[in-house]
């Protein structure tokens, strides 16, 4: 099982990071072992002092395919759900700053909390799905997919033609405004529409 992940796809966000938006998808991976299952507890790493949360709709592929056309790209998934992109924000500027990769401050362990997934005919539009994180009952991003600049079967299509996707692999889709640091203490709970879908203590 691989972690495919998109950074950059909603303009809000990138305007509050001062990062120009990109003519195609931003794309980066992160290793089976960043996954840290519902409810199980996000311990903060050593290496930082600025982690920052970035909720992100996921999307669990369904069937091995590659070089897919985008029309096709529905077929390819079946399930939704929601997580949490932990970013070692200090570590992630240095490496920006040296234009050395990302891996170090996105792919450490239990980067990737994700919630259990559902069915995507639980909702009548993908393209218009609200979610929201909320950090100790205050509610601190929120989003829709319309938002988003490259919609989830052109993501499918696009990085089906460098990876084969396989069953079981995860694409998180991106993440809108409002990203922000975590302290030790708190505790973060994770929406599609009004449906409680994830929650997990940092510790």
């Amino acid at each position: 099982m691989k972690i495919i992940a998109v950074g950059r796809n909603y303009a809000e966000h990138i305007k509050e990071l001062n990062n120009e938006q990109p003519d195609d998808p931003v794309i980066f991976t992160k290793p089976e072992t960043a996954l840290l299952r519902s409810g199980d507890p996000f311990f903060y790493p050593d290496f930082s002092s600025d982690v920052h949360f970035e909720v992100e709709i996921l999307v669990r592929i369904g069937r091995t395919g590659k070089n897919i056309e985008q029309k096709f790209a529905h077929r390819y998934y079946d399930e939704i759900g929601i997580g949490v992109d932990f970013t070692a924000r200090d570590l992630q500027s240095k490496l920006k700053a040296k234009g050395l990769p990302w891996d170090l401050a996105k792919g450490f362990n239990g980067s990737a909390p994700m919630s259990p997934f559902i069915p995507k005919t639980d909702f009548p539009d993908l393209r218009n799905l609200n979610f929201r994180l909320d950090v100790n009952g205050e509610t601190r991003q929120a989003g829709n997919t319309s938002m988003m600049l490259f919609q989830i079967d052109y993501l499918i299509s696009f990085v089906s033609n460098y990876f084969m996707l396989l069953q079981g692999d995860i694409l998180f889709t991106g993440t809108p405004k409002g990203v922000g640091p975590v302290q030790i203490g708190d505790r973060l709970t994770a929406y599609i529409e009004d449906r409680k879908m994830l929650e997990f203590d940092v510790k």
